[in-house]
């Protein structure tokens, strides 16, 4: 990684004190955690349906056998640990710096390293309801139950993430759209920007400093003023 790149990173960090983390799977897979698109990523392995298809409203509803076959083995990593990004991030936020993290994953890495505001645009694996009468259960009361998971109640459970087919929560994007439009730098990571209505909220960001990490090219043109093509979390930890 040129030694340049780098520098202009730490100079427009340190010349911050506003920013805004906008991050993707790619955020992840330092952490083993395969992501959608890329080559090694869910879309390239062996299921009878896409995963698109399989993590829909639709499908979890008509067939939740398979839905929980495929999200325990693909969705679930209990023995994921933080990597360098997530813990540079959460030691910018200790420092006052970065305000918030807007996240479409939903591993919980980032409470994990430490960091306290993270809006989980998408959920979250660790958190899941009974549809009937909305007792929670953890991640593990899911990764160690069989077929589909049902509450003392007799009701389903289902995780707390957003399916294919279902809308964000709207307090949630109000929250991001606040931040996203105070901020004074946004630092894009480990996204393609293809997801909607998530990659349309760095729309309301109106700074002067927009920094891109990503390892492949993104959906549509930004006009960044630093492009990074190297792994996040090598990238982070040497600022």
């Amino acid at each position: 990684m040129m030694k340049e790149t780098i520098a202009k990173l730490k100079e427009l960090v340190d010349g911050s004190d506003n920013i805004v983390f906008f991050g993707g799977a790619g955020v992840s897979t330092e952490s083993g955690i395969s992501d959608f698109r890329s080559t090694g990523g869910l879309y390239h392995q062996e299921w009878q349906y896409p995963p698109e298809t399989i993590l829909s409203h639709t499908f979890y509803e008509s067939n939740p056998e398979e839905f929980f076959r495929f999200y325990r083995a693909k969705l679930l990593a209990p023995d994921a640990k933080p990597n360098a990004a997530h813990q540079k991030l959460a030691e910018l936020e200790k420092a006052g710096k970065l305000k918030a993290i807007l996240t479409q994953n939903i591993d919980g890495l980032h409470q994990a390293a430490g960091s306290r505001e993270v809006l989980e645009l998408h959920g979250s694996v660790h958190r899941n309801y009974c549809e009937r009468c909305h007792k929670f259960y953890s991640m593990d009361e899911i990764l160690y139950s069989e077929g589909v998971p049902t509450c003392s109640c007799g009701g389903r459970i289902k995780p707390d993430v957003v399916l294919y087919e279902e809308g964000l929560d709207g307090t949630l994007l109000d929250r991001a759209v606040r931040y996203l439009a105070e901020a004074d730098m946004l630092i894009i990571g480990g996204t393609s920007l293809n997801v909607y209505p998530a990659a349309g909220l760095i729309n309301y960001y109106s700074g002067h400093k927009l920094v891109l990490i990503n390892r492949d090219a993104v959906a549509r043109d930004l006009d960044a003023d630093l492009v990074i093509t190297d792994p996040i979390g090598e990238t982070l930890s040497q600022i």
